[in-house]
């Protein structure tokens, strides 16, 4: 068991000091400053040829990566909005039917025609009752009045 542990930490030493040469290494070619020119012109020559090929897929009427990439984020982003708008319609459904359930709007609305509809009977009775009251006249037989 100590063997294990002793070359877990010889190999985490062996590790920290490879890393740790490598780091050196490295800041020493970017302290050479005929090596990060190299670089530095490197990464021109690269941004100089991604601005090339963007210019000819446009010239070519060719979405770029940039622009499919834009569009993509978009488009996920109109995905997440519809997905929480369905959300929020489905909690309005689920509240209207515990709603009209719950209070019985459905029973309420044809109580009410009917008592609409008895009302009327007994308004057009008392209309008939009246005296004088004048007697209704078809549709056919009424006639315009011209103002003359």
């Amino acid at each position: 068991m100590s063997d294990e542990f002793e070359a877990d930490g010889l190999r985490e030493r062996l590790t920290k000091q490879g890393e740790d040469t490598l780091g050196k290494l490295a800041e020493d070619l970017m302290a050479n400053p005929l090596i990060a020119g190299a670089i530095q012109r490197a990464f021109d020559a690269r941004e100089k040829a991604s601005s090339a090929q963007e210019a000819a897929l446009g010239a070519l009427m060719l979405p770029s990566a940039a622009d499919i990439e834009r569009l993509t984020r978009r488009v996920r982003s109109v995905s997440q909005r519809l997905e929480g708008i369905e959300d929020g319609i489905d909690r309005i459904d689920e509240r209207l039917g515990t709603t009209a359930s719950a209070t019985g709007v459905d029973a309420r609305l044809a109580s009410i025609e009917l008592q609409l509809g008895a009302l009327t009977k007994e308004l057009a009775a008392l209309h008939k009752a009246l005296p004088g009251s004048p007697k209704p006249v078809s549709s056919r037989q009424e006639r315009l009045k011209v103002s003359g």
